[in-house]
């Protein structure tokens, strides 16, 4: 029979060393001889005899046994199913703060998030408002107060995973802890179920919520509500409520995002003469100056009429697109009017006209 290594030395720590210096040295030797990490044939024996070194010598009383008698002490350390059941919790104790402590018991879920659909019109978009939504939500039942059982019962911890809502597979030395799958987490099953939820112990409820919508937003954007959403399985936290805004087109603005647009049509007489006429702006009519020889596709702007900035300060601008408008339907002496107008224009009235006869003649020319 092999002789055993004093534990001492296979820590590599003095006899005198403090549990925080031997919890540390364990560290290090199971970091540096785990067959995970390291590819040598010995090197799972030596983290095996590691952590058998670290449970007698974090333990007063075994290591206490230990100093007086060494390895042939009184009743010895059993050691039986320590590869399976002791190692894994000397693992977590010891590397939990690393890796995360290992849960334990039925797994407390985040509730899922919800999505809602809000539609505003342009208006309140610009101004922003206040909306009222009715969203569908889970609840606990009433009638079994959530449990899933029916009134009188209760759930019974699952016969699988005995109510820790886990089992455990050993793989090769070391074990892997697995959400059940007889009761889904959850640690315990209902034998008898509620009959309002079946067993679920959530019942759709529709209630009213206040979502303030802030000037400036567009389409796309999307607010999210904390903790608005589904509610979290085995008292786990609830989901988050995401409102998506969709904005409804304006019959006269145009938005690129804080910029609007809107087109002005123009009659002849008030092109070429000028005028001053009102603009429509989300503040109401504003007053603009249209210049004689105003031409079609001119843009006019006015600072600081478009959109607000969303979450900021100040407004875009608003940009007046005019166009000419050509009447349809003539009278008779509008007919004649306009016939005299072109007898007596010529081509200094028209300037590019001219400019654009000139460049077919050109162009004529060439070909």
């Amino acid at each position: 029979m092999a002789t055993k290594r004093d534990y001492y030395e296979v820590l590599g720590v003095p006899k005198s060393a403090s549990p925080d210096e031997i919890k540390k040295a364990y560290r290090q030797a199971a970091l540096k001889h785990h067959p995970d990490r390291n590819p040598e044939p010995d090197a799972e024996e030596r983290f095996k005899d590691a952590s058998e070194a670290y449970q007698v010598l974090s333990d007063p009383d075994k290591r206490s046994r230990y100093d007086r008698w060494g390895h042939q002490a009184p009743g010895g350390f059993d050691f039986n199913d320590f590869s399976v059941t002791h190692l894994d919790d000397l693992f977590s104790e010891v590397f939990g703060d690393i890796f995360g402590s290992r849960p334990r018991g039925p797994r407390r879920r985040r509730g899922s998030d919800l999505r809602y659909d809000l539609e505003i019109t342009f208006l309140e978009a610009a101004r922003g408002c206040e909306k009222t939504i009715k969203v569908p939500r889970q609840v606990p039942c009433d009638e079994c107060r959530g449990t899933g059982a029916k009134p009188g019962t209760a759930p019974v911890a699952c016969p699988a995973c005995r109510g820790a809502g886990q089992v455990r597979y050993q793989q090769g030395f070391f074990s892997v802890a697995r959400t059940c799958g007889h009761c889904g987490g959850k640690g315990a099953v209902i034998q008898t179920p509620c009959s309002v939820c079946r067993g679920h112990g959530l019942v759709e409820h529709e209630r009213q919520l206040k979502v303030k919508i802030p000037a400036g937003v567009d389409t796309g954007a999307t607010l999210r509500l904390r903790s608005e959403g589904e509610l979290g399985e085995q008292g786990g936290p609830p989901g988050d409520l995401h409102v998506v805004i969709t904005v409804e087109p304006h019959p006269l603005f145009q938005r690129q995002g804080t910029e609007l647009i809107v087109d002005l049509p123009l009659s002849f007489p008030q092109a070429a003469l000028g005028d001053e006429i009102e603009v429509p702006t989300l503040d109401g009519p504003a007053k603009l100056k249209i210049p004689a020889g105003t031409q079609t596709g001119k843009v006019f702007r006015l600072k600081h009429k478009g959109m607000p900035e969303l979450q900021g300060y100040g407004h875009g601008d608003l940009h007046v697109r005019v166009f000419v408008e050509v009447p349809q339907k003539l009278s008779k002496d509008q007919k004649e009017l306009l016939k005299r107008l072109a007898e007596i224009s010529g081509d200094e009235i028209a300037p590019q006209q001219k400019t654009f006869l000139d460049k077919v003649k050109e162009f004529l020319k060439q070909n």
